[in-house]
């Protein structure tokens, strides 16, 4: 108690120091966060708008206020450190702390809104919108944070405190200037396990196992409606807005009634709504018109203005259609939105459904396509490089190959005996040693000697099932438990750094020459993943390996290249985060273009 007396009282002699960005300990939550007040001087406060008690601790009941965001508010340091200085509370006076506290919470807490993006469609560009939308309001000094009540997707990442929640909120955070994501943003999360069965994550949890019928029968009606009223809640004591994405169409007569992810979350969140269509698909005003006339009245309010979005060509040619369909749904049509040539993350492996390949450059990758693919965006820092992506589907696809990913997968047994089946697990075998090759998490597994599943946990039967044998490893599926951990490492030889996160629910006996070290505070030292150099054979347990330059370099560099066909846009060698946000931007300029910034400016004051 010492030590933070005397940090806050140097805090206060310091006087507001803004927005620290370098800080070597804990980077900004936000940007233009105001890290005047490191050490809380009004800690603790014990407001549930700001904290909550952790019970049962070693040393008792503690007061945790690691979410707040409050304190680092400009208006809050403008407030509150003048009065503190001219009433003369020293750090220790807890009561003239609080009384100054209270006045603050007056006088500058107010709960935030929400503005729910729904989608005419599935794939109408409503996660587009989200990030766009997160990042032109960050520009006007806002503070926004992204909320989806329920995602399905193979596609996750693992937050700092090892929760696990849908890439693409992950995405739109960033785009919102959030350096630390958390489950809030996405509490509920289905995992696809084949046939109708999903893997539910609940507050970046496994929660339990659901088909369609029980998951809106019993999950929904039970604990459905209060995570996601709690979570989204908690999002508003702490934001300025909270942009909510839904899920498909909200406009589902089916299941109307059942449906936590479109017009029922924006009512728990007294959201208004804006409704996204995608032109390029065709039919776009009756796709807008029919979504509108199918809500009921009360849900039909909510939306307050029409976004005609990814038009290709002149946008004012969509004027005198705009004009009609705001006439016809009395509702504005606030933007008429020309497609972006973007390069981000896409969410689901819809996004490359009957697409062979990617890219034009000189190097050809092979990536190959397993039926249940999970955390593809791995590969996605090799699209800003000299290569084409080859979704292989067949042995030729990589016999022709300069280089060889395995990617991750929900279920490594059942693909590995589809890459057996089409043949192409001999194709790589015999690229050994020709062409380098990475395995990631599940392709890592593939990578080694066996894979052992004597409860048959990930298999079809029970038992020891042969793989590549590219390694000597052994994976082990005998202890049903998940490891969801964020990862930062260095190359083992000095190369650089990688930065990441794991996801899987096997152990791995390794043989071999380990790839990385790592360097989590927790786990430093600790060595992953495996090499051998000289048959430039590559496995590790860390997606988003590729992200920093590094060992993506490393990788590409051991390809006998063809030529020299620059890709369209690359990185040289740069980080791929510093990639998407530049992106992000871009995408953001292309909205406000086509964006009636008045009238969206109305539905986020609430004056719609």
């Amino acid at each position: 108690m010492k030590t933070i007396k005397r940090r806050v009282e140097e805090e206060l002699a310091a006087g507001n120091i803004g927005c620290n960005r370098s800080c070597a300990y804990h980077p900004s939550h936000f940007r233009g966060q105001n890290c005047t007040f490191c050490y809380c001087p009004f800690y603790p406060c014990e407001d549930p708008r700001n904290g909550y008690f952790v019970k049962n601790t070693k040393i008792g009941d503690i007061w945790s206020c690691e979410d707040c965001l409050f304190i680092h508010r400009n208006e809050t340091v403008e407030f509150a450190l003048p009065r503190i200085k001219e009433k003369g509370v020293e750090a220790g006076d807890h009561e003239g702390m609080m009384e100054i506290f209270r006045e603050t919470m007056d006088r500058c807490w107010k709960p935030g809104r929400a503005i729910m993006v729904v989608g005419a469609t599935s794939d109408a560009g409503k996660s587009m919108t989200v990030a766009a939308l997160g990042r032109i309001l960050l520009r006007k000094g806002y503070l926004c944070a992204p909320f989806k009540s329920q995602n399905m997707s193979l596609n996750s990442r693992v937050t700092s405190k090892g929760h696990e929640i849908a890439m693409v909120q992950m995405l739109q955070a960033q785009a919102m200037g959030l350096t630390i994501p958390d489950y809030h943003m996405n509490p509920i999360l289905l995992k696809p396990k084949g046939n109708t069965e999903s893997q539910v994550m609940v507050e970046g949890k496994p929660f339990g196992d659901y088909d369609v019928q029980s998951y809106y029968n019993d999950f929904v009606p039970g604990p459905g409606r209060d995570i996601v009223k709690r979570n989204v809640d908690f999002l508003k004591d702490r934001f300025d807005l909270v942009l909510m994405e839904g899920a498909g169409s909200p406009a589902e007569i089916n299941i109307y009634d059942k449906d936590i992810a479109n017009m029922r979350a924006a009512e728990l969140a007294d959201a208004d709504c804006i409704l996204v269509v995608n032109v390029e698909w065709g039919g776009s005003f009756a796709y807008a018109i029919g979504t509108v006339e199918l809500l009921p009245p009360e849900d039909r309010k909510r939306i307050k203005g029409i976004i005609l979005n990814n038009v290709r060509g002149d946008p004012e040619k969509m004027r005198s259609g705009a004009d009609e369909l705001a006439r016809r749904c009395g509702i504005p049509v606030i933007g008429i939105i020309p497609h972006a040539d973007v390069q981000l993350p896409q969410e689901d492996s819809e996004s490359f459904r009957g697409v062979k390949t990617r890219g034009t450059g000189s190097k050809r990758i092979a990536v190959i396509k397993l039926p249940r693919i999970a955390n593809f965006t791995d590969i996605d820092p090799l699209y800003t490089e000299d290569t084409t992506v080859v979704f292989a589907d067949c042995p030729e696809d990589v016999t022709t190959a300069d280089a060889i990913v395995i990617p991750g997968t929900k279920n490594t047994v059942d693909d590995y005996m589809w890459m057996e089946e089409t043949g192409i697990a001999d194709a790589i075998k015999t690229m050994r040693g020709k062409v380098p090759i990475l395995g990631i998490c599940g392709g890592y597994q593939m990578m080694g000697a066996e894979l052992r599943d004597p409860n048959g946990i990930e298999g079809r039967e029970p038992g020891t099932h042969k793989a590549l044998g590219l390694f000597d490893n052994i994976t082990y599926w005998d202890r049903y438990e998940k490891r969801v951990v964020r990862d930062r490492a260095d190359m083992i030889d000095g190369g650089g750094e990688v930065e990441g996160y794991e996801i899987h629910m096997a152990k791995t006996e390794v043989k071999e020459k380990p790839l990385f070290s790592m360097t989590n505070h927790n786990r430093k030292g600790e060595l992953e993943g495996s090499v051998r150099e000289d048959e430039m054979l590559y496995g590790t347990y860390i997606h988003g390996v590729l992200d920093k330059p590094a060992f993506r370099k490393r990788f590409l560099s051991k390809i006998k290249s063809r030529g020299q066909v620059p890709a369209s846009e690359s990185m040289e060698a740069g980080d791929y985060n510093d990639f998407i946000d530049m992106n992000l931007d871009k995408l953001a300029d292309a909205f406000e273009s086509g964006m009636d910034m008045d009238a969206f400016m109305r539905i986020v004051e609430g004056k719609e």
